[in-house]
This record gives structure tokens, C-alpha cells and sequence, in this order.
């Protein structure tokens, strides 16, 4: 939630080239970062709240408050909901990287909101059924465009909230739907590589319904080793609807994997878990455990 600015407080709307472009209560300022940051290896980011003071006839971000959550990439702080942008063909919807993405945002606190795209070529029943029965939101912007708009400026009041997606769903092309005039650059998608280019270079809030919507640099790779940590021993608590069978298991520390007596892999026998979501559930699990033996050896 937003939390109100002042003429010596504000958001950090934008940062680049050692410039933090920062909202106070009536104005933008131009502000560059007390050398203390870099010494406690901090750096500001988009979606931080922050004090400024007059520094060598300028302004200096002098103090940045506390941080209800952050991500490494995209570089952005304080963030209320992520809205993941999929496309249903071309690129075809890539479950490893929505489920990347879903743990991260539960392991924040943060509130994922799927938006479908292109569903006018091709239908995405199968992404509708998975995520909607887990209790995530899911929005067929192509279904009713005008409604889908006011159900995300609903979602986005007086929120901090992300639009994420792969190259070439469109994200950029909705943005500029939502809020006309924006102009964010699109690309056509390669025919050859069947995705498109990236087109947004840095992370920058944009005032939006009361709240603020970040455009970010499109992912395709995140790495929980290099961008994330994420303990094997968390993960399933990070799945809504594998969490909710974990208490039945028959062993302490089931990876709820391969074990007998799991309840959570009774479950899937029974449907209740989709076979996608544990497939990838498994995937991270056993990354996570290769990252953790890397550490020790």
C-alpha cells in the first residue's frame, strides 16, 4: 500500500545513470544517493520510499524506509500485486516460468494476477483451470477488454504494482491500452525465434488509478541461484495447493516427491493437484537441492 509523501519524502519513481527520480507530495525531484548506501551495499530502487535532503545545491536520497519486500530482477521494492502477462500462442504459455514466478511472489507476500493474451487465436482453458482452482486471479483481457481494464485499475488502487511478462505476449502493446498515451515501444515478434525483443529497458513507475504499474524488462530465465534464494525446504509452502496436503505425510522433512505414505502425492493421484504444478514443483525442488549442495562442497 502506498504510504503518503511529503515535501521531504517520497516514492522513487525511476533510477538510472545514478539519477533517482523521486514523487514527493507536489513534485518530481532529481536526486542522486548519499555515498552511505554504497558502503552498506545498498542501492535504492524503483518503489522504495525515501527522505531527501538538499545536497551541493541539490537533492540526496538520504534515508530509504523499510522494505515490505524487493526483487533483484526486475529491481523493484514494495510491490502489492505482480501481474504476469501470458500469452496463449506465440509465445505459448511457458508453466515452468509462471510457476518461477507465483513462488516468488508468494514468498513475498505479493499477490500474482495472471493476464491472458491472444486468447481470440487460441484458447488458454488449461491456464485458466490451474490457476483459478489454486485461488490465483486470472484475466481474459481479449474476452472483454473494458471490463478486464476495470477490474485491474481496481486491483492497482493506491497499490505498487508489477506487469511482467516474456517477450512478445503483448505487455508492453496492453500497457499502452491501459493507459493511452503512454507510448511504450512494441516490437513485432521475430517469425524466426517465435518471440519478440526486448523493448523496455529499465524499471519506471507510472502513476495509474491512485496507485503506481511498473513496465519491467521482459524475463525468461530466472535463476533461483543467481537471482533468488529460495531453501528447498520452504518450496512446497509456496504452492497454495500443495501446502494444504503437507500435514498427512507420513515421514518429518518429506520432500513430497517420491516418498511412500505422502500425502501430497496421494493428492495428485486424486487430482486435486495438477500434474503440471507438481512436474514443476519437482523441477525446483531439485534445483534448489543442487544449489544447496554447491554451497557445501
Amino acid at each position: 500500500m502506498i504510504r503518503e509523501a511529503s515535501e521531504k519524502s517520497g516514492l522513487i519513481l525511476k533510477g538510472i545513470g545514478g539519477f533517482y527520480y523521486v514523487k514527493t507530495a507536489d513534485t518530481v525531484l532529481e536526486c542522486n544517493a548519499k555515498g552511505i548506501f554504497r558502503l552498506q551495499g545498498i542501492k535504492p530502487l524503483a518503489g522504495d520510499f525515501v527522505d531527501v535532503t538538499e545536497s551541493g545545491g541539490g537533492y540526496a536520497v538520504s534515508r530509504i524506509h523499510e522494505r515490505e519486500n524487493s526483487f533483484k530482477r526486475p529491481p523493484i521494492s514494495n510491490v502489492d500485486n505482480f501481474f504476469l502477462v501470458v500469452s496463449s500462442v506465440e509465445p505459448a504459455p511457458n508453466m515452468l516460468v509462471i510457476d518461477r514466478m507465483t513462488v516468488l511472489c508468494e514468498q513475498r507476500k505479493i499477490k500474482p494476477v495472471i493476464l491472458l493474451t491472444k486468447t481470440d487465436l487460441k484458447k488458454a482453458d488449461d491456464v485458466v483451470d490451474i490457476y483459478s482452482r489454486i485461488g490465483y486471479e486470472v484475466i481474459d483481457v481479449m474476452q472483454d477488454e473494458a471490463s478486464a481494464v476495470e477490474r485491474i485499475g481496481e486491483i492497482c488502487n493506491r497499490n505498487i504494482s508489477v506487469f511482467s511478462g516474456n517477450s512478445g505476449v503483448g505487455k508492453s502493446t496492453f500497457l499502452n491500452k491501459l493507459m493511452p498515451g503512454l507510448s511504450l515501444a512494441t516490437n513485432e515478434i521475430s517469425q524466426k525465434l517465435g518471440r519478440g525483443k526486448h523493448t523496455t529497458r529499465a524499471v519506471e513507475l507510472y502513476e495509474f488509478n491512485g496507485g503506481f504499474i511498473a513496465d519491467t524488462p521482459g524475463f525468461s530465465a530466472l535463476d533461483f541461484e543467481r537471482d533468488e534464494k529460495i531453501d528447498k525446504a520452504d518450496l512446497a509452502s509456496y504452492f497454495p495447493e500443495i501446502d494444504a496436503h503437507t500435514d498427512g505425510c507420513f515421514f518429518t522433512g518429506c520432500s513430497h516427491t517420491v516418498e511412500k505414505g505422502c500425502s501430497v502425492l496421494e493428492a495428485l493421484q486424486e487430482g486435486l493437484i495438477a500434474p503440471s504444478r507438481h512436474e514443476n514443483y519437482r523441477y525446483l525442488y531439485e534445483e534448489a537441492q543442487r544449489i544447496e549442495r554447491s554451497r557445501y562442497s
